[in-house]
């Protein structure tokens, strides 16, 4: 099958049937919704900063029924306060094994691994490439990450990578066009 043209480049036109099939898209937080660098305040306070673009897709996603989760090995108030803020509603913090988090949610939510996206950026995200059909890991991600990468985005983490593929799926569900409301 020949490519299609997207905003960020050439894909298959195979990998986005894939995609319009994606229920769920699971992702890690630190490196993928962050740019994986964690600052630390003289009293202990840890900061992280969150693109407003990776929101506004989450929130896309979510208006055409993709359900979306985090599962992240660490845990943070920050993050709980982000992804309710976004309406995630599927928060897996302190996570060390991924897999079996991820395949507990699909069995909640009655979504085969066939019809699950997953995005990460080092090597504990592989356990959630395991249950997921699609496997991306970003532009920085870990080389060994991106040898198991169906698809490794153009942007870095941090920096809007999780709407490159927020923006495929809609692409491939004829819905990119549509998607409108302000930045979150």
């Amino acid at each position: 099958m020949p490519d299609i043209n997207t905003p960020y480049g050439p894909i298959s036109a195979t990998f986005l049937q894939k995609l319009a099939k994606i229920k769920l898209l699971a992702c890690d937080v630190d490196g993928v919704f962050s740019d994986g660098r964690i600052y630390m305040g003289q009293d202990g306070e840890e900061l992280k900063a969150f693109h407003t673009r990776d929101g506004y897709g989450i929130k896309a996603l979510q208006n055409i029924g993709v359900q979306v989760a985090v599962i992240t090995g660490r845990s943070s108030n920050m993050v709980e306060k982000r992804m309710t803020s976004l309406g995630v509603k599927y928060v897996l913090q302190g996570c060390e094994n991924k897999q079996p988090a991820l395949q507990a949610l699909q069995t909640q939510l009655g979504i085969s691994a066939n019809s699950t996206a997953s995005i990460g950026d080092d090597m504990p995200d592989l356990g959630m490439f395991q249950a997921s059909n699609i496997k991306v890991c970003v532009a920085d991600g870990h080389p060994i990450v991106q040898q198991k990468a169906d698809y490794i985005t153009h942007i870095n983490g941090g920096y809007g990578a999780v709407r490159e593929l927020c923006d495929l799926i809609l692409l491939a569900n004829n819905k990119l066009s549509l998607i409108h409301g302000a930045s979150v």
